[in-house]
């Protein structure tokens, strides 16, 4: 448990810190002064002030905040101020200091995956096939244990992924596929049949198969520098886009908000990739970066998504939203806020207590 709470307490710094370092540096970049830069909300626990700048550590790690000069609208201030207030700044600083904290959580992501690319590789999981399903296209083609896929109708193919496609994208046609064996290379033709399966999120999905199963055989490929960095920007695109399927899923109901996990469900996650080792750590570390960046810019006020929209609609009305209508958007989203950190520590208290 305490390991699992200290794995913690390392993702969530790390996240908050990368995040609040967005804002942070935009700002100063344009000019905003910056009042204070916490990592965790509440009472300060220690810290230094630097300048106008307190950099402190706060009692409640479960978030961070940096608090601008000029920041609320109504906020009275010092004539000399005036020139490093937020609220003074041009619509289009403001939206890009406020954007920058999802943007360095997603640049994080592609830092970790970049680094880790870059210094160890990436596995692949070879072509060989573990299992031939009775009765199967495969099986019926003369498959079997130990296969080795080289090519599919002339063109050769390296891995189980890019394998899986070429079948996948087939349409029923028949494949010439060419298998490597002790005794030599020999093609098996073979028509792929059409079957109903779950994907990741659970959902029913018609594909092309031909009822093989992987030996889980891999090796490590070494990466040039520019591989790795296509590599790091492949890997976080992925991730986006699942993280943003998986907000329109739940949003619609086509995914049970039962799905949703909170702090303790990522302490647990982070204690067993900790035990895993510090590359499965950080490549954690990546994933939960790039869903905070999606959550933090859903259009909700109080998330940096509900100040951005105030923006963008300040920049097509010429003038900034009405205040009042500003206070009410964000009580508002405070109440959405809450609920959604009751359902999250109400689907982790029963994963910890209540399921087999």
């Amino acid at each position: 448990m305490t390991h699992s709470v200290f794995a913690f307490l390392v993702v969530l710094g790390i996240l908050i810190f990368f995040h609040e370092f967005g804002h942070f540096l935009i700002a100063r970049l344009f000019g905003v002064g910056v009042e204070k830069f916490s990592l965790g909300f509440g009472p300060r626990l220690i810290g230094k002030k630097i300048g106008i700048t307190d950099y402190r550590l706060s009692l409640v790690p479960l978030g961070g905040y940096v608090k601008m000069v000029g920041e609320e609208p109504d906020e009275e201030l010092d004539p000399n101020l005036v020139p490093f207030s937020f609220t003074h700044k041009h619509v289009l600083k403001r939206f890009l200091i406020v954007f920058a904290g999802p943007f360095f959580n997603v640049l994080l992501a592609v830092l970790i995956f970049f680094v880790i690319s870059w210094a160890t590789g990436i596995l692949i999981l070879k072509p060989a096939v573990g299992s031939v399903k009775e009765g199967s296209p495969a099986f019926l083609a003369g498959f079997k244990k130990g296969d080795l896929i080289t090519a599919i109708n002339g063109v050769s193919v390296e891995t189980w992924e890019e394998m899986a496609d070429r079948i996948g994208h087939s349409n029923g046609q028949p494949l010439e596929i060419a298998v490597a064996r002790p005794e030599g290379t020999l093609v098996l033709p073979v028509t792929p049949e059409l079957i109903t399966a779950k994907n990741l999120l659970g959902e029913d999905i018609r594909r092309y198969v031909i009822g093989i199963g992987t030996a889980g055989e891999t090796y490590s490929k070494r990466l040039s520098l520019l591989e790795a960095v296509s590599e790091s920007f492949r890997q976080t695109y992925a991730i986006v886009e699942l993280m943003v399927v998986i907000v329109v899923k739940l949003l619609t109901g086509d995914i049970s908000i039962d799905t949703v996990g909170g702090p303790i469900m990522i302490a647990q996650m982070a204690g067993d990739q900790a035990k895993a080792g510090a590359s499965s750590l950080f490549q954690f570390i990546a994933v939960i970066s790039v869903n905070l960046a999606v959550i933090n810019l859903l259009p909700i006020p109080v998330l940096d998504g509900g100040h951005l929209l105030f923006f963008l609609i300040e920049a097509v009305k010429g003038r900034p939203v009405n205040l009042k209508v500003r206070e009410i958007a964000q009580q508002v989203g405070m109440v959405i806020l809450i609920m959604l950190m009751i359902l999250v520590f109400y689907n982790d208290i029963i994963r910890l207590f209540f399921s087999s």
